[in-house]
């Protein structure tokens, strides 16, 4: 969370003096306009008076990524002008907003006659630079809406719940209803100020006020009944900006015995929600969630393909449990895909090793060998143990966000899955090519996640701000000449019973799809917090049976990476509260 600079800071006279000289340019940016594009020249260094400006990123074939926002008081653009380089990002107006610019070159004739000037913009883009490492590159959102959908029970206390949650991690947060509806300018922007977090909540009825709620805020959470079918029409109330950036999330409340939610795809289809949670009727956990995510300490969980070696994902994931640091949002490519889907479904590490034993270990899911027109295998087995125990699940219907990769080789990128029927994705994102024969979607053809996004980190990045654990079984041994040897007959081959595993050309499709590319290794590695590589070096890709040793691994290898860090996973990213930046303590300090 970047502190505005002071009225009095050297940034804010400079600016107040070229204003009053005529070099500074004041103007008007109305919610939803663009400051700047990348790509563009950085001739001007921006300062926001009013308003709110909102930083994104988009990579091909993926969402918008919200880096954070610009609030009144703080400079934009100053990184790439002081670099000499174009922007990097766009820079939106979440609202209307009023800005100063002032032209490259006057700033730097502005500096050299006040050095306090250059070094106080230095120490910002210093403190910018570490919070790109370990942090939101920018600032955090702080000012969250939530809106009833429709009437019924009254929505102020589950928001006050959330507040008090925050207020637990150490934060100062107020909520406001519609009683504010009249307020001036200046009360919102005091009430922001004072405070790290604001939660304004519109009930069903407060029509106008929902409007003001919907222009004032970073982030807008609709709020609407689980249990029943969403209302025919839906009005939005969200500002033109927070739905072109996808900054609209949905909240279901769910019944406290519910075993699973369901319907829930309708709900998204209706609201167009970027993200969907689900909130049981007295449910502390939920609540906590809900509040990490808001603060940028959930914790996300990126597991990569392997084969077999997947196994390792879930000692990783005993260890983490055991050290009780909570899953938020879960995602991964192809047998990873696998693994996180069980804990979206809610699977504990009982049922988790179960399911996975019973599916992959007793018997081989790939030993129903076939004449090779499409693949060596009909297919049959994985598609049946995916129906036997995923069933005919919605992924909105899971009680985690949850997403997988498959490569659709008909676009040449990769196919991001968050929506729609888990068992299709979970098929897509599995079928190695020349192994299991290709999924189809749209007319696409889809084949597995490994082989054009193998461990999507950076595609998690995208959804959520908090901290990062990404598990990579793929690194190590690679392919080796021992995966072409031949075997010396047929005979021998059936007699050893290697059979099951295929033949050696199914250790080559399958290693070779799921290789991790230096490029998407480095991509993984920046984006994630806790980088997990366990040492599976002597487990082959294809050895179904290797379960104990794997899951050993995985858990030798988490413990080792968590035991190293110097504070709890979920504070890898914390933002510092308005209170400790008042009193000088440093994340060490807090700790």
């Amino acid at each position: 969370m970047e502190t505005p600079l002071p009225d009095d800071s050297a940034l804010a006279r400079l600016f107040a003096r070229e204003r009053r000289t005529g070099v500074a340019t004041w103007f008007s940016l109305p919610g939803g306009a663009t400051l700047f594009e990348p790509g563009e020249d950085a001739n001007q260094l921006y300062f926001l008076k009013t308003g709110r400006l909102g930083a994104f990123r988009r990579e091909e074939g993926q969402e918008p990524q919200f880096l954070g926002v610009i609030r009144p008081g703080e400079p934009a653009g100053e990184m790439a002008l002081v670099g000499g380089t174009a922007h990097s990002a766009n820079m939106v107006a979440l609202r209307d907003s009023e800005v100063l610019a002032l032209p490259r070159d006057d700033f730097f004739d502005a500096a050299e006659e006040d050095p306090t000037v250059m070094l106080e913009l230095s120490r910002l883009m210093i403190r910018r630079a570490r919070q790109a490492q370990t942090h939101a590159a920018i600032g955090d959102p702080s000012v969250f809406g939530f809106i009833a959908v429709e009437a019924g029970a009254a929505i102020r206390p589950i928001v006050e719940r959330l507040a008090r949650c925050i207020e637990s991690l150490g934060y100062s947060v107020t909520v406001e209803g519609g009683e504010s509806l009249l307020a001036p300018t200046e009360w919102f922007s005091n009430v922001e100020r004072e405070h790290d977090f604001v939660l304004y909540v519109a009930e069903a009825d407060e029509t106008a006020w929902k409007h003001v709620v919907g222009r004032q805020v970073d982030r807008l959470f609709r709020i609407g009944r689980g249990d029943r079918a969403p209302p025919a029409s839906i009005p939005s109330y969200a500002s033109g900006p927070l739905q072109a950036q996808r900054l609209v999330d949905l909240i279901l409340l769910q019944s406290a015995n519910a075993v699973r939610p369901s319907g829930s795809a309708a709900w998204v289809e209706a609201t167009q929600a970027a993200r969907l949670f689900h909130l049981r009727e007295n449910g502390l956990a939920d609540m906590q969630r809900l509040a990490r995510v808001l603060t940028g300490q959930s914790v996300g969980l990126v597991l990569s393909g392997g084969g077999a070696r997947a196994y390792a994902h879930i000692g990783a994931i005993q260890a983490m449990r055991e050290r009780g640091i909570p899953i938020d949002f879960v995602g991964g490519a192809s047998m990873g895909a696998i693994v996180a889907a069980g804990i979206a479904m809610g699977w504990d590490d009982g049922e988790l090793e179960a399911r996975i034993r019973k599916a992959f270990v007793d018997t081989s899911p790939l030993d129903d060998i076939a004449f090779p027109l499409i693949a060596m295998t009909r297919g049959e087995k994985v598609k049946s143990r995916l129906d036997e125990h995923f069933g005919t699940v919605d992924i909105s219907d899971l009680w985690l966000p949850f997403f997988c990769v498959s490569s659709n080789l008909t676009s040449g990128a990769y196919q991001l899955h968050r929506t729609g029927d888990l068992q299709t994705a979970l098929r897509a994102s599995i079928s190695l090519p020349g192994v299991l024969p290709p999924a189809t979607e749209d007319g696409a053809v889809l084949v597995d996640g490994a082989v054009m996004k193998n461990f999507p980190a950076d595609v998690m990045r995208s959804f959520q701000l908090g901290p990062i654990v990404g598990v990579d079984v793929t690194r190590g041994r690679s392919i080796t000449a021992e995966d072409v040897y031949r075997p010396p007959s047929i005979w021998s081959w059936i007699v050893s019973g290697e059979w099951r595993k295929g033949p050696p050309i199914v250790a080559l499709l399958m290693r070779a799809a799921t290789v991790t590319t230096g490029r998407d290794l480095a991509a993984a590695r920046e984006a994630s917090d806790v980088l997990i590589t366990p040492k599976l070096e002597g487990i082959d890709i294809r050895d179904w049976r290797a379960f104990e040793p794997a899951v050993r691994a995985g858990y030798v290898a988490a413990s080792f990476a968590l035991e190293g860090l110097h504070g709890p996973v979920t504070e890898l990213r914390r933002r510092p509260s308005l209170a400790e930046k008042r009193a000088g303590l440093t994340p060490s300090a807090r700790r």
